[in-house]
C-alpha cells in the first residue's frame, strides 16, 4: 500500500473532500446538499468545541475522511461523540485505510476528553459492521429515533 497521511482537516479541505462527501451521501442514500453541507464542514473544522475531521491522503489527494461531533450526555459523565460521517474511495477501500481513520478519530477524541463514541450503520451493511466490530463497537439495547427539524 502506498504511504497514506492521515491528519486534522481545515476548511482548506472542503472543496477537494466535495466528491467523497458526495459519494458517501450517495451511499447512504441522504440527499446531497452541496452548499449546506460544505458550510456545515468549514464550521465544524473552524470551532474545535463542535467535533473534528479527519482526512485520509494518498499521494496528497484524499482519499478518505471521518467526522466526530460531540455532544455530552449525563449516562457517559461527560462529553460523548459520534461518528457522523466515515468513508474511503472505492479505489482505496481493503487497505486499512478505514480502520486508521477509526483509530485516530478515536485517540483523538480521547485526548480531548470524551468519554464515549458512538456511530450508526446500517444493519445491512456486513463490512462496516464488521470493521466497527473489530475496533471495539457494540450494539447497544437501544433505538435511534430522529426528529428533523431544519432542512
Amino acid at each position: 500500500m502506498e504511504d497514506v497521511e492521515i491528519r486534522l482537516a481545515g476548511a482548506a479541505d472542503a472543496d477537494p473532500l466535495m466528491p467523497l462527501m458526495q459519494a458517501f451521501n450517495a451511499d447512504e442514500a441522504i440527499p446531497w446538499r452541496p452548499d449546506a453541507m460544505r458550510a456545515a464542514f468549514v464550521e465544524l473544522t473552524g470551532d474545535p468545541r463542535l467535533g473534528f475531521a479527519l482526512v485520509a491522503l494518498a499521494a496528497g489527494a484524499p482519499v478518505g475522511y471521518v467526522v466526530v461531533t460531540y455532544g455530552y450526555d449525563l449516562e457517559w459523565a461527560g462529553r460523548d461523540a459520534f461518528v457522523t460521517e466515515l468513508f474511503v474511495a472505492a479505489s482505496a477501500r481493503r487497505r486499512g485505510i478505514a480502520h486508521r481513520l477509526l483509530r485516530d478519530a478515536e485517540a483523538n477524541a480521547r485526548r480531548h476528553d470524551t468519554h464515549a463514541l458512538h456511530l450508526v450503520v446500517r444493519p445491512a451493511n456486513e463490512a462496516a459492521l464488521a470493521l466497527y466490530r473489530h475496533a471495539g463497537f457494540d450494539v447497544i439495547p437501544r433505538v435511534l429515533m430522529t426528529k428533523v427539524l431544519v432542512r
